[in-house]
């Protein structure tokens, strides 16, 4: 019969073999977690090179990104505009910029009925926003668009996608659409910003700073999502042909980049404060 000390020292040894074999059994999960193929030598340097690779590539794409956020390339406007605000179609002229534009910056797109569902995708009456249209031709700036005048917010949101759409030369422009295109269609999302960041330095001054502006307004819209149901890909979807048009004729390749269209202002959206 085995003495006491022998089915001690016995139990002790059951006892390391199972805590080896659940230490082995973590290591291998976490091997297979982080993409390693399992094999017989686990060194330590197998575990945490991928740890390290992944913390690299992680504080790689902040300090690109904050990079981004830091340059000054974009214009800044440092003096007042001065819109000639005529009609709804424009040209609404601005001395300072020397370009068209509407002024958004003056009269400002008002962050009201942001909890309104369907925001921006929800049309208006499409009557209400004619006169909207007829009030901006006939009064300028000093048109009433207040709530006590239209309450339902899809009116005013409806004229304001009018207003993009009518534009002769979209916001953002013929010349600088295929390094927008460009940008979405890249799979690196740090490499994304970047393209981005240099199509906006294509843009004439005031149509950048318009873009600022707008989606500023759209980022806070996302605020309210669970209310509105409007995310920045729904947005994108909205305001991607309204803010860009293809310059080829081509129906087809106008077609194919709708997609990316929606990608460009989705982008713009999200990375907002990066970008602008």
């Amino acid at each position: 019969m085995p003495s006491k000390e022998c089915w001690l020292g016995q139990k002790a040894h059951r006892f390391g073999v199972h805590n080896s074999k659940q230490e082995s059994r973590q290591q291998d999960l976490l091997i297979a977690a982080l993409g390693m193929k399992l094999g017989t030598r686990k060194s330590s340097m197998t575990i945490w090179q991928p740890l390290k690779l992944f913390a690299y590539s992680q504080l790689t794409s902040l300090v690109r990104r904050a990079t981004l956020k830091e340059n000054e390339h974009i214009p800044k406007y440092e003096k007042i505009h001065n819109f000639k605000v005529h009609t709804f179609r424009g040209p609404h002229w601005c001395e300072y910029c020397a370009n068209f534009m509407w002024g958004l910056i003056a009269q400002g797109v008002k962050c009201a009925g942001l909890n309104s569902e369907g925001l921006y995708r929800v049309s208006g009456f499409s009557d209400l926003i004619e006169d909207v249209k007829m009030a901006f031709d006939r009064d300028g700036e000093k048109a009433d668009i207040s709530v006590n005048m239209y309450e339902d917010i899809n009116i005013i949101t409806g004229a304001l996608k009018l207003y993009f759409r009518d534009l002769p030369i979209p916001l953002i422009t013929y010349d600088a659409y295929p390094k927008f295109i460009e940008s979405a269609k890249t799979a690196d999302p740090d490499e994304q910003l970047e393209i981005l960041h240099e199509a906006l330095k294509l843009l004439p001054p005031a149509h950048c700073e318009t873009l600022r502006y707008l989606m500023a307004h759209l980022k806070r819209v996302t605020l309210y999502e669970k209310e509105n149901l409007m995310s920045a890909e729904n947005l994108g979807i909205v305001f991607g042909p309204t803010l860009m048009r293809a310059p080829e004729l081509d129906a087809m390749a106008a077609l194919n980049d709708i997609r990316y269209q929606r990608l460009v202002v989705e982008m713009l959206i999200k990375n907002e404060d990066i970008l602008f």
